[in-house]
């Protein structure tokens, strides 16, 4: 699409106006913000455009739409999902190096959520699914189930892309950094690398997931502003 417009403002509901005119997302609805800090992060976005708009560029905006469009509790159900098989839980069989490794970097996070959450977790070795405890399930999907639109939005990609519940629950807790938990969602992939050398492909690949990854992250912070 080419840029259609000359200016950009935050509009007094926290809306997006191009040259007067409102935004609206894919299904028409207003594309109305949370917070000012995130409705100056959308508006910058829109007004760091070329000649051609590209949505690439604008993962608050498209988080934003998400939120707005595609939220509700059954996207929360289905995240639920990947904390039936939590990837922190599932370990290395054939390869001790590496088990230790997993063991070292994993099992904090870990600590920290059972504390947290009263849950308990069970460890597999190899990659037959094993499903957690109902009561750890229960636990852990009531906390991301309480989450705004906006808030789900942002973990969304955090969960999906990382394959952890349990590491996108700790990002939102701060707990841990954004590149600390994209590192130890790919443990396995930066052991091999070690051991192997980098794949230019395989970098390329891990380049994109980490900007989506980011995106998320970025959006839970712009979150706890106020106003």
């Amino acid at each position: 699409m080419k840029r259609f417009y000359k200016n950009v403002a935050v509009t007094d509901d926290l809306g997006i106006a191009l040259d007067g005119r409102a935004v609206r997302t894919p299904a028409r609805a207003l594309l109305i913000l949370p917070n000012r800090a995130i409705a100056d992060a959308v508006a910058a976005e829109w007004a760091a455009q070329g000649e051609d708009i590209n949505p690439a560029n604008m993962p608050i905006t498209g988080l934003s739409n998400a939120a707005i469009d595609r939220m509700d509790a059954n996207h929360a159900s289905g995240l639920a999902a990947y904390a039936e098989s939590e990837l922190l839980c599932f370990r290395a069989d054939t390869q001790p190096d590496l088990a230790a490794r997993q063991a070292e970097r994993w099992d904090p996070v870990l600590a920290w959520a059972t504390q947290r959450y009263d849950v308990h977790f069970t460890i597999v070795a190899g990659i037959m699914h094993q499903p957690q405890p109902p009561e750890t399930l229960t636990q852990l999907t009531a906390a991301m189930a309480a989450c705004d639109r906006f808030t789900l939005a942002a973990l969304t990609p955090i969960v999906t892309i990382s394959g952890s519940y349990v590491l996108a629950l700790a990002l939102w807790q701060r707990e841990l950094t954004p590149e600390s938990a994209f590192d130890l969602a790919h443990l396995d992939e930066l052991w091999q690398e070690e051991l192997w050398g980098e794949d230019y492909f395989a970098l390329q690949a891990r380049a994109v997931r980490r900007a989506d990854f980011l995106a998320g992250c970025h959006l839970l912070d712009l979150l706890r502003h106020d106003g």
